[in-house]
């Protein structure tokens, strides 16, 4: 399956290459592939911001990308390059505060300064750990991949029809996605029906990002907006729904695109499974519940316009772009460390105690 996965790799968001960071405009898709580069923290930190680049992991390692590029100039500056850094490490944590990963990733970097020996350079320390992290997150996207296929094959054999909000693909990872890397894998072999899937407002990443995603890899996919969901699972057979994540907390809550919540709620009235899919970088055991969760709330423009053209009067918008599934709404988490199922702080603190997959 392995092999098969990565033939099927035709999608990235993120490219290190001479000494700069490209990105993926995401809000140009599906019909303009734009990269854009980027040389400081800043530009990056706003490529964040802005959603030029969105999804956790795709964050994380943006972040620990532009970090180097804050190093290359802290170092040329001179002075006390360290301690300047460090306003770097907090432009690009606060970019975008829901999603762990962003700063799970700068604290790794900085963990790795702190082991800096005399004989290093720096920066190529620094360049080295972020492409480590880029190449991890591949590496644990096709493991999840593998066991979100077995966990769908233990349960139910049969062709499956399953249905994903947001977009937790190839473009918000440094590989082929999280929750649509389990649904690339279990479609390759076989067992896979269809694909429905959620528009997603405000940005409609599951119209412009997933189903263009899926589409292109010959994955039968149906597209509906975000209110049909329940009308879907009660009317279409469906029997799972796979998300991905942007923070869990020791307890086993999820915070996911909004939508999320109210598709837990559903698939458990329906009878319908519900997997999160999310790589343990996403695990924050610092954090007792969801209810610690800072959740972002963007500006009312996003939803009073549309491609710049407005859509009602004016009038006071709430925004919020995550929201926070409860553990006990969750069938299963899966990720790179193994499966979670029925998920509780018992069981995430025996499986982030794992040093590799068992």
């Amino acid at each position: 399956m392995r092999d098969r996965l990565l033939a099927a790799e035709k999608v990235q968001a993120i490219d290190w290459r001479d000494d700069a960071l490209y990105l993926l405009d995401q809000r140009a898709l599906p019909f303009t592939e734009t990269w854009l580069p980027y040389d400081s923290a800043a530009g990056v930190a706003e490529a964040i911001r802005t959603m030029v680049v969105r999804g956790a992991q795709a964050i994380g390692i943006s972040a620990a990308y532009g970090l180097v590029l804050a190093a290359r100039t802290r170092l040329a500056a001179g002075d006390d390059w360290r301690a300047a850094l460090e306003a770097d490490f907090a432009l690009l944590a606060r970019a975008r505060p829901t999603a762990v990963n962003a700063s799970w990733a700068l604290n790794r970097l900085r963990e790795r300064l702190q082991r800096l020996k005399e004989t290093e350079d720096p920066l190529a320390v620094l360049e080295a750990e972020a492409a480590a992290i880029h190449l991890s997150d591949r590496e644990a996207n096709l493991t999840m991949a593998q066991l979100g296929t077995e966990l769908i094959r233990k349960h139910q054999g049969n062709l499956q029809t399953v249905l994903t909000h947001g977009n937790a693909g190839a473009l918000a990872t440094g590989g082929v996605g999280t929750a649509l890397g389990v649904i690339r894998a279990a479609y390759l072999e076989g067992m896979i029906e269809r694909v429905y899937v959620d528009e997603t407002r405000p940005w409609l990443q599951g119209s412009r990002l997933t189903a263009w995603e899926l589409a292109s890899d010959g994955v039968p996919v149906s597209l509906n907006v975000d209110g049909a969901a329940a009308h879907l699972m009660r009317t279409k057979g469906i029997t799972w729904v796979i998300v991905g994540a942007d923070r869990i907390t020791a307890n086993g809550d999820v915070a996911s695109k909004i939508g999320t919540y109210q598709l837990a709620v559903a698939a458990m009235h329906h009878g319908v499974r519900f997997m999160v899919v999310a790589p343990s970088s996403s695990i924050d055991m610092s954090m007792p519940s969801g209810d610690d969760i800072l959740l972002e709330e963007r500006q009312g423009r996003e939803l009073l316009e549309l491609g710049g053209q407005r859509l009602t009067t004016t009038v006071e918008v709430v925004n919020p772009v995550f929201d926070v599934t409860p553990a006990d709404l969750i069938d299963a988490i899966v990720t790179e460390k193994g499966i979670v199922e029925r998920p509780d702080t018992a069981k995430l603190a025996q499986l982030m105690s794992r040093k590799h997959l068992h």
